[in-house]
């Protein structure tokens, strides 16, 4: 039931383990393509015995008997489809999951595999499953079955129809040939269209305030242009081997009969003129599956693009055992040596750093720009894995912790903030159980109270895609909130006052003492340095190293900045 036969890994064991559903489909498809005789078999027993005997009681028993073989053929019928139908339910269970964290990962990892549309192609792929296409495939050996029956009528008709049949073979196979590579490309323009149009409608305010839409439109015609004549030559290919197909299926019918009649007149083929009618019908059954699978052949071809990528994805992320599970941190890191590059990538972006900080302690990060500020922040909650060393929280390697366990005990505020569809509590709560008085405690530690009493709806109002109906200042406070629910050992904020107000940041500040007063470790990134009166320990970026670390203030001495003065903006 795969559309590629020579696979190996994660995705082909997927589709192997499916094979009792496949062995019961089979058997109901044998029991099908055998009833759909019935018709043939009650038109020769009526012209034999109703039509010579004259009886009524004959043919009303035949009658009652092809209508139980219509019932029971449908029955069987509609069994081998829902069999198929739980097969791709069945390997919707199996990979779904998995293939969300992989994607989940790659995205993480900025890996290009798989490509844009992973579940469209496993839903390409769940239907070829339980589509068609199988449904012939199943049916295949009823033809062979078919074959040996003409066989048993007459041998000369029986390689009449084999031949026939071997024509059909034939011209699957060069459809196969001949349009697997225009297929394929067709395939890869139709992703690049997609993921081109992808980032331009993300875009778009920017694509509209500027006036670039229409060259950008431009670019993503010449890409879509492409993949259609691609297709379209598939397509004509497909189209002159289905009507070569559709003349052989006419042409076998006429043939089974001229050839009977003629073996009849030369008195080498005594069954009468009922066995080669017969032999015609048959015959005609057994090219029919032939000829489904080249109608099917775009959704085939498809459904093996759609295979690679996916095994492509799942081969170059493999699942992810769950490691010995850990006693909750208390909130001791400690970096050591590390360096770090972006996945797929050898240019080093932090060199050899190396660092401790204690559980009711406060981090101060500066730097230029493009210093390693927001990968050390990835690299400290275990996004990033270093090239070489090691981040260690209460001794273990953040990296190499299981995120569910570890989740809970991490706050994490990124540089590009992002706000989830849904309500306040959801997000705040991190989208798991909205307990009222933990998500109130939350709003009053990041000082935002007073302004959800203003809403309407108060925690329960609904925030839009992306936070759409928050200013940016208020986005950033939601995601604080959501970094310190629950009381985290361990936060790693990236400019978390870079849209704040100067009241915002009053805020802010107030609640990075407080978290010192729990006991948590905190990791604060600023440009702005105006909360580093919050900060016990600052460490200061450049060109991917540590160029000084220490106690706030004899670091800022050290900048030729006053301790206890209004800090300059560090850049």
């Amino acid at each position: 039931m795969t559309p590629q036969t020579q696979s190996s890994g994660e995705l082909s064991r997927a589709l192997t383990a499916l094979s009792p559903l496949a062995k019961r489909a089979l058997l109901f498809s044998l029991g099908v393509n055998l009833l759909i005789l019935a018709p043939t078999v009650y038109m020769l027993e009526v012209y034999d015995r109703v039509v010579n005997s004259r009886s009524e009681e004959t043919l009303l028993m035949l009658t009652l008997f092809v209508l139980g073989c219509y019932a029971l053929m449908e029955a069987f019928e509609w069994v081998r489809r829902e069999t198929l139908a739980a097969a791709g339910e069945v390997l919707d269970r199996k990979l779904g999951g998995r293939l969300f964290a992989a994607v989940f990962q790659a995205n993480l990892r900025k890996l290009r595999v798989g490509g844009p549309s992973v579940f469209g192609d496993f839903r390409a792929l769940r239907e070829f499953v339980s589509g068609p296409a199988v449904l012939a495939i199943l049916d295949a050996p009823a033809s062979l079955l078919f074959l040996v029956i003409i066989f048993l009528i007459n041998p000369i008709l029986g390689y009449a129809a084999s031949v026939v049949a071997a024509i059909q073979l034939l011209l699957t196979w060069v459809t196969e040939r001949s349009t697997r590579a225009a297929l394929g490309e067709a395939s890869k323009e139709a992703v690049r269209a997609q993921s081109y149009a992808t980032a331009t409608l993300n875009n778009a305010e920017v694509v509209r305030a500027m006036g670039m839409r229409p060259q950008l439109h431009d670019r993503w015609m010449t890409i879509q242009r492409k993949h259609l004549q691609l297709q379209a030559d598939a397509s004509r290919q497909v189209a002159g081997t289905m009507a070569s197909n559709k003349f052989f299926q006419l042409l076998q019918g006429s043939l089974m009969i001229g050839l009977g009649v003629w073996l009849t007149l030369i008195g080498a083929f005594p069954g009468g003129e009922a066995l080669f009618v017969v032999a015609s019908i048959i015959a005609g059954r057994a090219i029919a599956p032939l000829g489904q699978l080249i109608g099917s052949w775009k959704t085939i071809s498809a459904a093996r693009q759609s295979y690679a990528r996916l095994d492509n994805l799942l081969t170059a992320l493999p699942e992810q055992k769950p490691g010995m599970p850990l006693p909750p941190p208390s909130g001791k890191l400690a970096v050591e040596s590390v360096s770090a590059a972006p996945a797929g990538s050898n240019v080093i972006l932090l060199r050899n750093i190396s660092f401790s900080l204690n559980p009711g302690t406060v981090l101060g990060v500066v730097g230029p720009t493009a210093s390693g500020k927001s990968t050390l922040a990835r690299l400290l909650v275990g996004l990033w894995t270093p090239q070489s060393g090691r981040v260690r929280l209460d001794g273990a390697d953040v990296a190499q912790w299981n995120k569910s366990e570890l989740g809970p005990y991490v706050g994490y505020l990124p540089q590009d903030v992002e706000i989830f569809a849904g309500t306040l509590a959801e997000n705040i709560a991190r989208f798991g159980d909205t307990d009222p008085a933990r998500i109130e405690d939350t709003l009053a530690r990041a000082g935002l109270s007073g302004w959800v009493r203003t809403l309407e709806n108060g925690i329960e109002t609904l925030v839009g895609e992306g936070g759409e109906t928050l200013s940016g200042g208020q986005r950033q406070r939601v995601a604080l909130a959501r970094a310190i629910y629950g009381r985290p050992r361990l936060l790693v904020l990236d400019e978390p006052n870079a849209s704040l107000d100067e009241e915002g940041e009053g805020e802010l500040v107030r609640t990075l003492l407080q978290l010192k007063a729990e006991g948590a470790a905190v990791v604060v990134i600023t440009h702005r340095t105006s909360i580093l009166a919050a900060v016990d320990q600052l460490l200061v970026l450049k060109d991917g190293t540590i160029a000084k670390i220490g106690p706030r203030d004899e670091v800022l001495a050290a900048l030729g900045q006053v301790p206890g003065a209004t800090p300059r903006q560090t850049r």
